[in-house]
């Protein structure tokens, strides 16, 4: 009933963001007199704004067609090297040039799409041949291709890393922004055990949740002061029959975003009163740049339940990882079977999301990797979002991840 509901609201707003859109455009028509005085301005500002709250989004595009090596442009394209039922793998072929560390981006599956990450992956294209995780929206896969839960996750990303090994250099670096901080570890410490010859040289991780009893945040005690048994009744619902994934199971991208809205509700209110007198000052830019942000952010797709709740349970409740007791299809996840990886702790001083320690912690729990393996980088007056977007993340955080790439690569 809870997505139906949904359905139903996202379809009256559509029609409502149409018709503002259509009025908005009217009263900014150059021939329309009400365009030049009286309330017309500040209404079509308004009208913009509500317009572009309440529209639909789909999948955004990544748009890279161009990045700078050396002082000239490359064109870059985009292909699907590898695909499966919950994700695919996705490389940005940088066309005329040849060789440089292959990077694996693994992209959270959190509610948002893989673009979220753009701007990680531009910076990155001209140091890297750059792959990604594009994980599906979990409404859109029939339940015929089963389940995905974590132990799937942690299987698909050895899988993608093995097959970005077959080819020139056996072991990838890997960058895991996030949510997929801890199954990436646990990749990194089964292939370490197994002496697999595709283990990634360097596993870099931004924000991550290693382990959320260090400095715990708003969401690690969302997820701690309720039981188990709330989020399977409360925050788990059943897709629609309009959509490919129907009757499958699972955790709604627009509870997601509600929730992280909710959090900083007062920073998204202000974001848009100053988007409103940007556009009643003309100033576009700005009010763009405002725009272009919450396009994406408010683009969200659905996780499957098992995914979400074995994650609430392995990594915010029972702290499995850190406490050595991460099992992986019966078998245990051992941080000490790394031994030849380094490991990059990056965390943003101003995280919301994830506390100051959360990431550092995979350092501590990987007893047998020396010292010169391991490396930490506090990123002062960055937030969460800051440290792999935005400028302080190409200019500040990105030629750390750089170095610690050319220190390891073999």
């Amino acid at each position: 009933m809870l997505y139906d509901a949904y359905e139903i609201q996202r379809s009256m707003l559509a029609g409502a963001s149409a018709l503002a859109n259509f009025s908005a455009g009217l009263l900014n028509n150059p021939t329309n007199p009400f365009a030049y005085f009286g309330g017309g301005p500040v209404m079509a500002s308004a009208l913009e704004v509500f317009a572009h709250a309440s529209a639909p989004r789909g999948k955004p595009a990544f748009a890279l067609d161009f990045t700078e090596i050396d002082g000239r442009q490359v064109a870059v394209r985009e292909e699907i090297v590898l695909r499966k039922p919950f994700g695919q793998l996705k490389r940005f072929v940088r066309q005329g040039v040849e060789g440089g560390p292959k990077l694996l981006i693994v992209a959270p599956m959190s509610g948002h799409y893989a673009t979220l990450l753009r701007g990680t992956v531009q910076r990155m294209l001209p140091v890297a041949d750059v792959y990604i995780t594009d994980w599906r929206d979990a409404k859109l896969v029939p339940t015929s291709e089963g389940k995905f839960d974590l132990d799937d996750y942690v299987d698909y990303v050895i899988d993608f890393l093995a097959h970005i090994g077959a080819e020139g250099d056996p072991r990838p670096h890997m960058l895991a922004v996030c949510q997929p901080s801890v199954p990436c570890y646990a990749a990194a410490a089964l292939m370490s055990a197994d002496k697999h010859p595709n283990r990634p040289r360097t596993l870099t991780m931004m924000g991550g949740p290693i382990d959320t009893r260090e400095a715990p945040t708003a969401v690690n005690t969302l997820a701690t002061e309720r039981p188990f048994s709330w989020f399977e009744q409360n925050v788990i619902a059943t897709v629609p029959m309009s959509y490919p994934g129907a009757r499958r199971k699972v955790y709604p991208g627009f509870l997601q975003l509600a929730g992280f809205m909710t959090m900083n509700l007062g920073n998204h209110l202000i974001s848009h009163w100053e988007m409103f007198k940007h556009l009643v000052q003309g100033d576009d830019e700005s009010a763009d740049s405002t725009m272009k942000f919450y396009e994406e952010y408010r683009s969200v797709c659905d996780m499957t339940a098992e995914f979400y709740l074995q994650t609430i349970d392995v990594v915010f409740q029972t702290h499995a990882l850190p406490k050595g007791e991460m099992l992986h299809r019966g078998r245990k996840v051992d941080p000490g079977a790394i031994t030849d990886i380094g490991i990059l702790a990056i965390e943003g001083e101003r995280d919301d999301i994830s506390g100051i320690g959360q990431t550092k912690a995979a350092l501590t729990i990987a007893t047998n990797l020396p010292e010169s393996f391991k490396q930490y980088h506090l990123a002062e007056g960055v937030g969460h979002y800051g440290i792999f977007n935005g400028s302080k993340w190409r200019n500040r955080i990105a030629p750390v991840v750089e170095q610690w790439m050319a220190a390891h690569s073999g």
